[in-house]
């Protein structure tokens, strides 16, 4: 078998220039050295890649940091808060929103609609939100950003490597492609599933204990599965950082396992699925609240907070559901946590008490007693990680690619 070619210079030098970028975009400010430190060059190897992205205007030198070494610290890179930045939208079944970050993942513009989606023409949804991009462009150009990349997010399956949604029940979509509809002035365009999207988000999260920077870089091992529980569910499985996506690009299908199989009809087909016990809509009906344009999960959580029986019961019977359901996910794939995103997050106090108890008795980790029950916490990200985690993306894709940064103007 032939050998690939080993990488010409030019492509070396694009290398690493991404590499300096990302190294700043998790970890800066930060010294010349300490970033020829952290991708292992040397300092006047940086020094040079450094200097040409300062005349790119892609980073920002300050004065100097406290360095914790003997000597004078040096000077303070940065990203730029200026110039390049990644769009994100997302489609929901209830809203629509777009938002930009700028290079170091600071949502600097968002703009949203609540809008009834659910079994509407894909070509009128998405003229909606070719409206709100451009709200949001004009506004991006009032900071100072100009975009060079979107990521949508989307409640479906998405074929992998195309902007193909091949089925989004709630939605009432099956095979449309959403390329055409999309804007054409925002760079380069991808369509991803939303809980993904929100998993990566958390990957991401600047609060968390992995850094900030593509999945798989700097020996991430974060393994966690995520749930984004909206009026669907669906899952982002991470694995040592990196995002396990199946042989199709469809992982994640957590809505549709069965944890009562004598249940009621699931939308899919099936019966007893977990998202005709934890859905978004199943859980108000259940709380007897009838959803609706509107309706949102503000009214039962103030059913919650006054401790009125039926909806604490509803509440509770959705997290004892989710645990049966991700107690599967846990024994096969030996993750280190669990993340609960979406709407459901509000109601945090009264869901993951149930669902950490399911859990815990089902899981072989805490059955054998090798160690403690695996952590189930809210992300603090709660309904926004889709559309955080889609902006954070167009950001590392642009990263990844920095001759078209230094190509473009700067505003």
């Amino acid at each position: 078998m032939a050998q690939p070619a080993p990488p010409s210079q030019s492509e070396m030098r694009q290398r690493n220039l991404s590499r300096v970028l990302h190294t700043l975009a998790s970890e800066g400010p930060l010294s010349r050295a300490a970033v020829a430190a952290r991708i292992g060059l040397t300092r006047a190897a940086v020094s040079t890649l450094v200097e040409e992205l300062l005349r790119g205007e892609l980073l920002v030198e300050e004065g100097p940091g406290r360095s914790g070494t003997v000597g004078r610290p040096g000077s303070q890179l940065r990203l730029t808060d200026r110039g390049p930045c990644g769009f994100g939208a997302e489609i929901g079944v209830d809203h629509l929103a777009v938002c930009a970050a700028d290079l170091r993942g600071e949502i600097r513009v968002r703009v949203e609609k609540e809008i009834r989606n659910q079994h509407s023409d894909p070509g009128a949804v998405l003229a909606v939100l070719r409206r709100l991009a451009h709200r949001a462009r004009a506004e991006a150009t009032d900071v100072g950003l100009r975009p060079v990349g979107l990521a949508v997010a989307v409640p479906g399956l998405v074929l992998r490597d195309s902007g193909t949604v091949l089925r989004a029940p709630n939605l009432g979509w099956q095979h449309t492609e959403l390329l055409p509809l999309l804007p054409d002035d925002l760079g380069r365009i991808t369509v991803h599933n939303e809980a993904n999207l929100g998993g990566l988000a958390e990957l991401w999260s600047k609060p968390a204990a992995t850094p900030l920077t593509a999945p798989g870089r700097n020996g991430h091992t974060d393994s966690f599965v995520y749930v984004s529980a909206q009026i669907g569910i669906g899952a982002c499985v991470v694995v040592d950082g990196q995002l396990l996506s199946g042989a199709h690009g469809f992982a994640g299908e957590l809505g549709h396992v069965p944890v009562r199989p004598e249940g009621p009809r699931c939308g899919c087909g099936g019966r007893g699925c977990l998202e005709t016990y934890a859905g978004e809509e199943a859980v108000l009906r259940a709380a007897g609240i009838e959803p609706g344009p509107g309706v949102r999960m503000s009214a039962l959580t103030a059913r919650c907070e006054a401790g009125e029986a039926t909806a604490l019961r509803a509440v509770g019977r959705a997290g004892t559901a989710l645990g049966i359901a991700l107690s599967g996910a846990v024994n096969l794939l030996d993750c280190r946590r669990v993340v609960i995103g979406g709407t459901l997050t509000r109601l945090a106090p009264w869901l993951l008490p149930p669902l950490r108890r399911e859990l815990a008795r089902r899981t072989a980790v805490a059955a054998g007693g090798r160690d403690t029950p695996v952590p189930v916490t809210a992300s603090p990200l709660g309904p926004d990680g889709p559309l955080v985690g889609a902006a954070g993306l167009a950001v590392r894709t642009a990263l990844d690619h920095p001759a078209g940064l230094l190509a473009g103007p700067t505003l």
